[in-house]
């Protein structure tokens, strides 16, 4: 399974001039938190739907329908993945070794020194491919807005392999109550009877 990596919110007016990162970072810092549908587009082309769910920063919980029912959540500084099908525990790494990071750091600055490695709209979109500029080895994500008014569209994560996984969602419920067990790593093994 390919870990989550695009996104869609909203709706909102489309716009042939690139937006500038000082606005598609504070877009991003605004986000606190929020509940919405999502649709997966794995590296092999398979589709997967869920509910993602986010709290920044550093929270996020991607819950896959069936019958995928995989659990992919980020917490405490981890990610963690859990496989429906397998009796192990989940599968876990540092969040900062992922693109992930890059959205949901606590304050998100696209203008950072080599965090942006491109920068482009078409007629409706704008594009920012961003990494981590101390570890452009981890991979990247390109994130896709339109506006004004800003709002993130999908995200496309490329990893350390090459591999490509885009997730867009539907409208984001950003009035939802987000209760944080959903991101408590630990809490989780422990309802699966993982110690």
């Amino acid at each position: 399974m390919a870990l989550v990596a695009a996104l869609s919110l909203g709706s909102g007016a489309a716009s042939a001039e690139k937006l500038p990162l000082s606005d598609l970072s504070a877009h991003l810092n605004a986000l606190q938190s929020g509940v919405g549908e999502f649709t997966q587009i794995n590296p092999d082309g398979t589709i997967a739907t869920g509910t993602v769910y986010i709290k920044r920063p550093g929270r996020i919980r991607f819950e896959y329908d069936p019958p995928d029912a995989a659990l992919v959540m980020a917490g405490g500084g981890q990610v963690a993945v859990f496989d429906p099908v397998s009796n192990e525990p989940p599968v876990r790494f540092p969040l900062r070794e992922t693109p992930l990071s890059v959205v949901l750091g606590r304050d998100v600055d696209l203008a950072r020194a080599n965090m942006v490695v491109g920068h482009s709209s078409d007629s409706t979109t704008t594009s920012v491919t961003a990494q981590d500029p101390d570890h452009p080895e981890y991979g990247n994500i390109r994130l896709v807005f339109s506006g004004p008014p800003v709002e993130l569209r999908q995200w496309v994560v490329t990893d350390d392999s090459g591999a490509q996984t885009t997730v867009i969602l539907g409208e984001l419920d950003r009035s939802a109550r987000v209760n944080d067990v959903l991101f408590n790593i630990m809490g989780e093994m422990r309802k699966r009877g993982f110690r």
